[in-house]
């Protein structure tokens, strides 16, 4: 099959943009010649690759050609950078809002000192992250899942430990006898992919959703609103450790939940890729326990 770059700039244009007129405004060429891409690309592959809808999306076969686009376009911006003045280079990657608000910090701050690299940031419940690897929306993921998506390599990085916490005057509150009322104590959620308040509450017996259940979906401000008094939630016990010493915040119980994390990144030959997993290693080196 022969393929060329300017056809799947093309198709991932319109795959992130949602329709030709869009994708032509994104390269700078006019309508027609994103549609003459994309017939010739069709034409090579033999395949329907874009849905003519609105917005247009890429057919089953059409996401193969987007990942492989992106990755594509790593190469090139890596090569460009490489030998002359370029634009940035670009390396989406997927972390989960808890990772981010914590360990994932010290990645930031290597990236930092890189000349010429931009960090596209999705934020994804380390559950679903996976998907994005799948699509080639990233090129690399902090996962929960240990099988590697096809096409990635994978490795453990350790495990983010979540502590139940509250304020002492919630807990006090909601106190029966020695424990936590955990029954009908109020509850903090993230979204509704937030499974480890309901674990904890299965391990104390409560198999039914408590009374009163606030959602916050942010995670600093997840955090602020359990130092506020809101409700109770599993807080990652590095996120909460500051407040838990000074005294804004108390644990519930000795119940640890652990989630181990993975790193999976794309098989591809890139410096700028490889520089980011080593930074990523060394973070989780210093900051989450392992098993």
């Amino acid at each position: 099959m022969d393929l060329s770059p300017g056809q799947l700039d093309a198709l991932v244009a319109i795959a992130e943009f949602g329709s030709f007129e869009a994708a032509a405004r994104e390269l700078h060429i006019t309508p027609s010649a994103v549609s003459q891409r994309i017939r010739a690309l069709e034409a090579a592959a033999g395949q329907v690759l874009v849905s003519r809808s609105a917005p247009c999306r890429p057919t089953v076969h059409g996401e193969r050609l987007v990942r492989l686009g992106r990755q594509t376009r790593l190469l090139y911006d890596e090569a460009g950078a490489a030998i002359a003045a370029a634009p940035a280079v670009e390396l989406p990657v997927a972390v989960n809002a808890d990772s981010l608000v914590s360990w994932f910090r010290d990645v930031l701050a290597a990236v930092a000192g890189w000349d010429g690299t931009a960090l596209r940031l999705h934020v994804e419940d380390q559950a679903y992250s996976h998907k994005l690897l799948r699509s080639g929306d990233v090129l690399a993921a902090v996962t929960s899942d240990p099988e590697a998506v096809q096409g990635c390599s994978v490795e453990p990085l350790g495990s983010l430990r979540y502590v139940p916490a509250a304020t002492p005057a919630l807990a006090d509150r909601w106190r029966r006898g020695s424990a936590p009322d955990w029954a009908a104590m109020p509850t903090i959620v993230f979204n509704d992919k937030d499974y480890l308040q309901e674990e904890l509450l299965r391990r104390h017996g409560v198999p039914e959703t408590p009374p009163v259940v606030h959602r916050v979906p942010a995670s600093a401000d997840f955090c602020a609103a359990v130092v506020l008094g809101l409700g109770w939630a599993m807080l990652p016990e590095i996120q909460a450790g500051a407040d838990l010493a000074a005294g804004r915040l108390v644990r519930l119980s000795d119940d640890v939940l652990d989630v181990p994390l993975f790193w999976q990144r794309w098989r591809l030959d890139s410096p700028r890729l490889t520089a980011l997993t080593d930074a990523v290693r060394a973070a989780a080196r210093k900051h989450l326990p392992r098993a």
